[in-house]
This record gives structure tokens, sequence and C-alpha cells, in this order.
């Protein structure tokens, strides 16, 4: 076929799409020879994505606590993006299933080795003094984050370790999302009352994230997981991309964030507080939270002994600094 009879059957194809649609090709047709030629600059808008950092202070490395940030949520963002696929689709297969969550985890990959960024690319001196204009805003205020979660497996396991055992699939999501771990990490230290950062944040997002799990309900990854076939269940690949993802996700990246924390915030008198007024050591370290969004996926020891191993190395100063 030359190269006249290739764009004639490309023609006859594009009208073939057009008409079953009732649309007119040569409408489309004069719409393309009108249409600029499209740029790398434009086609990413790359002059608004670099006029989105501005500081609130004049300390240089404030613009480095933007951007990276920024980036924290575009992973997030391709994290959730491959989660609905898995979540939507209705094949159960493994390959494809596994395909998506190796996807995720080599995002979280790129989020974990990049946070040397955070927790050794600022001058300590300068953050404590600009994170004082940041006040009440705080990374717990990331929905993508929490969206991220609530994808990935029920509420009732995401309910705080203290309460768990009360609580079940049998109760009323709006209930459930009322005991989230996250929110006793948001808690006044002195009076134990919910911080501006919390209310803020559930006045903001708490109607979209009922609504995500009322969508997910008894459809969350670890929902099509546990409703494979017993032998699809045991594919060693999918099974690893599940741990991997579990351990990424409640491990491995809450841990950098706990470096992160006792470098800046961490002081031999006494701990600064976060800009929020969370309570960051009892809310970041794995060990103490003991989520897991896939229980069924991991051996009896391995959730017996959930982020200790990592906790015992990784949640001491001396590591950190």
């Amino acid at each position: 076929m030359d190269q006249r009879e290739r764009v004639e059957e490309q023609i006859r194809k594009l009208e073939e799409k057009y008409r079953d649609s009732g649309q007119d090709l040569s409408s489309y047709l004069d719409g393309l020879l009108y249409q600029r030629y499209l740029t790398y600059w434009d086609y990413i808008h790359l002059d608004t994505l670099l006029s989105l950092q501005v500081p609130r202070t004049h300390f240089p490395d404030e613009e480095i606590f933007i951007m990276y940030h920024q980036i924290t949520e575009l992973y997030f963002k391709l994290i959730l993006h491959e989660q609905q696929q898995i979540v939507d689709d209705r094949t159960q297969d493994v390959g494809f299933f596994t395909e998506k969550l190796n996807r995720i985890n080599n995002y979280y990959k790129a989020l974990i080795s990049s946070f040397s960024i955070m927790v050794r690319g600022m001058e300590p001196g300068q953050f404590l003094r600009y994170r004082m204009a940041l006040l009440p805003a705080s990374g717990f205020q990331s929905a993508q984050y929490r969206m991220i979660e609530i994808y990935a497996t029920p509420l009732e396991l995401l309910v705080h370790p203290s309460e768990r055992h009360r609580f079940s699939a049998e109760h009323p999501l709006e209930e459930l999302y009322e005991h989230i771990y996250w929110k006793m990490g948001a808690t006044d230290i002195r009076t134990g009352e919910k911080t501006l950062t919390l209310k803020q944040f559930e006045y903001r997002y708490t109607p979209r994230f009922i609504r995500i799990a009322k969508e997910v309900k008894g459809n969350t990854i670890y929902h099509k997981y546990l409703n494979l076939p017993p032998e699809a269940r045991d594919n060693k690949a999918l099974k690893s991309a599940l741990q991997r993802m579990d351990l990424n996700a409640n491990v491995n990246w809450p841990l950098m964030h706990l470096g992160s924390a006792y470098r800046y915030l961490d002081r031999e008198d006494q701990a600064v507080e976060a800009t929020g007024g969370t309570n960051w050591k009892e809310y970041l370290p794995p060990g103490f939270q003991k989520i897991v969004f896939f229980p069924a996926a991991h051996e009896a020891e391995t959730l017996e002994n959930w982020g200790k191993q990592w906790v015992e190395h990784e949640f001491n100063p001396q590591n950190t600094k």
C-alpha cells in the first residue's frame, strides 16, 4: 500500500468513526487545518506550572519546600489514577491487577527515594523560621493521600488501632470515618481538642471522602483481591505487589516523614510542634498506627511485627541527624 492509498484508507476510517457518532468529518478537518502546531510548553502548560511556586517568606529554601510538596501531590495523582483503574476493572484479570500495582509501587519508589530532598535538602535554621508563616497549614491536609487509603482498603481497617476491635464492616461509613486513625494525630497536644488544621480539613473534604467510601464500598482494591479465585489470590507476582504497596504506603513512606520530622523538629530540650499542631511522634511511626491495607496478603508474623523492624532502626534520632 503506497502513501496515497494509506491516506485514503485513514480518511475512510475517519468517515466511519464520525458518521457513527453523528458528526461531520469535513468540519473536523477544517479545525485541523486551522489549528496551531502543538509545542511542548503548551502541552504541559509549562509557564503555568512554573508560576505556581509562591513563597510566603524571603527564605530561599521555602521554594524547595513548596516544589517538593507539589511534586508529591502529582505522584499521588498518578497513584490514584492507577487505583481507579483497578477498582473500575470488571475482568478481575490478574495480569492487569498486577501491572497496575507495579506502577503504583514505582511511583512510591520514586517518592521514597527522592525524600532526601526534604530530609537533607533544606537548612534546618531556615525551615524553623519560614514554617511559622505557614500556620496552620500542614502536609497532614493532603486529601489525595487520604483518597489513596480509601480506594485501597475498607474504612474499618483504617480505624485507629486503639478502637479497631469495636468496629466492623457492618458499621455505617460515617461512624467508621469519625474514628479513622489520622484524626487522632491532629488533636491539640495540650488540650486533646481538634486542631484548626483538622477542622479546616474536615470542612473541606469530609463530603468527598464519604462519597468515595460509598462508591467503593465492597469494591476497594482489597475487596478486588479477596474476590479473586483462591488460585489467583496465591499468584506470587500479585501477592508480592500487594505486599510491597502495603509496605511502601504504610511503613516506608511514613518513615521518610518521621526522619524529616526528627531532623527539623526534634531538639534536645523538647520536640518542636508541627505547623498544624499535629502530634507527629504519635502519628507518624508505622509501628504505632499498624495500618495494613491488605492483611490477607501477608504472613501472620509480618502482621504481628508490622513496622517494628523498620521503626527499631529508624525511630531513633541518631539515625536521622
